[in-house]
């Protein structure tokens, strides 16, 4: 299958996916505050498709943070019915399903970002790239727990849903610490691969 048809069957998923969240979510507030970055993302990727295209690992992580997000805006992160299952079998405090969403806001960006460094030639692989990648993750998380608490202060007790802490105190820490694992554990498992999916590229953007 070429790149094209698997680029466009992703497409449908993301979609299908979005499609079905939008139909009678928990909380509409709280369902367009999260799939807003799956939609900014979309568009990114959309128009940037032909000019900068992006590696098969980048897109089909990037597809898999999209759904996450998108099934936490349907059902709220504190009420996912498959965590709920999980906090319920093995007896946890609260539903987890955000921490997934953290794992993957640092698991996802840090792919993205080590294909723009490589690529634009920002910093060569080694140690330097690795802690700027990590930055990078954490400086999202942080500038998105900035987020969280800017939309509390302009809407009050209507972002109770979109920051979903359940009542840890420490839900701001932790999330941000997942993330750190995310893109730690990223760059460990996925770098090589990476590498090989960028000189394939590298090499059609030479030869186009």
């Amino acid at each position: 299958m070429s790149r094209e048809k698997i680029n466009l069957f992703q497409l449908w998923i993301f979609l299908v996916v979005l499609a079905w969240s939008g139909i009678k979510p928990y909380d509409t507030f709280t369902w367009m505050l999260e799939v807003a970055p799956a939609v900014i993302g979309l568009i990114v990727i959309v128009t940037t498709y032909k000019k900068f295209p992006l590696t098969p690992l980048v897109y089909w992580l990037v597809l898999i943070h999209a759904v996450i997000l998108i099934i936490g805006g349907h059902y709220t992160y504190a009420r996912v019915p498959l965590f709920n299952w999980f906090r319920d079998v093995f007896e946890l405090e609260r539903n987890n399903y955000d921490k997934l969403g953290h794992f993957v806001q640092g698991f996802t960006p840090a792919m993205i970002a080590r294909e723009i460094l490589l690529r634009k030639s920002v910093v060569s692989k080694g140690r330097w790239l690795f802690f700027i990648v990590i930055s990078i993750c954490m400086a999202i998380s942080s500038f998105y727990e900035l987020l969280e608490w800017w939309v509390a202060l302009a809407t009050g007790t209507g972002s109770n849903e979109f920051l979903g802490t359940q009542g840890y105190i420490w839900d701001t820490q932790s999330d941000m610490f997942y993330c750190l694992i995310g893109a730690f554990l990223s760059l460990v498992f996925f770098r090589r691969l990476h590498d090989k999916e960028l000189k394939i590229i590298n090499s059609k953007s030479e030869r186009g």
